[in-house]
Formats: C-alpha cells, structure tokens, sequence
C-alpha cells in the first residue's frame, strides 16, 4: 500500500497500515502547527531593547480548547483503531489454528516448537527448531509467545506483528501469510549486549510443501530438529 514500508503479506497488514497513517498524518500536522507557532512567537516577541515583559495570567477559554482538542482526537484514533485492535489481539476473535506453534525467546535466540503429526503441542511427537520459523501461506496460525529471561519483542515486519515477549507470560498472537518466501524475525526490544545479533527467519512455504516439511517432523529443514530426540542423537549430527 505504501512503498515505503517493508511488503505486506499479512491479511491484517492494510488495516494497520491505514491506521498507521492516519496517525502520521495526525501528528505530522499538529508537529508542524506547533512548530510554526513556536517560530512565530520566538519571533514576534523577541527581546527588543526598551521592550518590558508582562505577567500574563492565563485565558481558561484557550485552556479548555486546546484541552478538548487532543481529546476528541484521541477518543476519534481509539474508537477508528477498536477493530482491528480486536481482531489482530482479542484471542476469542482468532480465526481457527490451521497449526499452534510455541515460541519461547531468550538471550539471544528464538527457540520453536512445532506440534508433530498429532498436531497437539506437549506431546512426544514435538520437534523444535532455532531461529527458523516456517509456516504455511494461506492458513491462519497461531503462536504461543514465551520468554526465558528477559523481555523480547518477536517482530515480523512484512507480517505487521510486534509482541513483547514477557517472562512468566505465555502470550497468544496469531497471523495469516498471503505470500511464500523467506522474511526476517527480529527482537525490537533492547534485550542485551546481544540484542544485535538476535535475528532468525521465517520461511512461508505452501500448503502442499508445508504439509510434506511438517508430515517429516522438519527434517527437510537444516536445523531443525525433534524435540524428543535424544541429546546424544542430536549432538552426533543426525537427523538434522
């Protein structure tokens, strides 16, 4: 919708990029209406020699206006924003899983787990991967969102998803591709020294390939790996 934006490939992306801009376009022309009044004044009430300053108690008819303003607007964006809001957070609005994914962050990594053939997560047939998440296009998917240390934020740029990841929380968010490829996840929260360097990728696959990647427990997919895999197995190499 907007060039300047990383490409949306979210169902949900254009409601809230409109939302976006609409609170650009908002604060852009309040920030340029203030700014031009501070020049103006700077100006019209410069220090002039033999020029005596005066005490200006105040005007409650300007007070109560430039009060009422920002509240109208505010109560306008709150009431315009409900919507999309409800839909992308309220968990009784997600559209049914096509998978339930478990997502748990920490320093400086994302560690994923997939449900198996059961499709049931905290079953025996789970498998995990790190830094890669892989998902069908098409099909609504939700996430189970932890962190194990400190506060996270699990950002998909093109898929207009931005959630803190706090300890303690077991977070639910959902999204839905409308395009295959491979995107970037980030940490947009100052997380630590390594905070740079938290980064994995999130590859969209379609439901036909999707459904093969995931009837394999991931095995197609370099570093991907079954959760209820011994360690020894795992460290060896195989299956990976």
């Amino acid at each position: 919708m907007f060039h300047w934006f990383p490409e949306n490939i979210s169902t949900f992306g254009a409601e809230m990029d409109f939302m976006f801009m609409v609170i650009l376009g908002i604060t852009g022309v309040i920030f340029f209406l203030v700014e031009g009044a501070l020049v103006y004044f700077v100006i019209k009430y410069r220090h002039r020699p033999g020029r005596q300053a005066t005490y200006v108690h105040g005007n409650t008819k300007l007070e109560i206006i430039w009060t009422a303003i920002p509240f109208v607007i505010v109560v306008i964006i709150a009431v315009m924003s409900m919507g999309p809001w409800m839909r992308v957070r309220d968990p009784d609005r997600f559209p049914p899983a096509a998978i339930t994914i478990e997502i748990t962050a920490k320093q400086f990594e994302w560690n994923v787990k997939y449900p198996g053939a059961d499709n049931v997560l905290g079953t025996a047939d789970d498998f995990t991967g790190r830094n890669r998440l892989t998902v069908p296009n098409a099909r609504p998917v939700h996430v189970v969102l932890r962190a194990e240390d400190v506060i996270h934020s699990f950002f998909l740029p093109e898929l207009r998803v931005k959630q803190d990841a706090v300890p303690g929380m077991s977070i639910p968010i959902w999204f839905e591709a409308t395009k295959t490829g491979e995107y970037v996840i980030g940490c947009a929260e100052l997380c630590g020294l390594g905070h740079y360097r938290m980064r994995g990728s999130l590859h969209v696959l379609d439901g036909a390939e999707f459904d093969r990647w995931h009837a394999g427990g991931g095995q197609a997919t370099a570093g991907v790996t079954p959760a209820a895999q011994p360690l020894a197995l795992r460290s060896s190499g195989t299956g990976q």
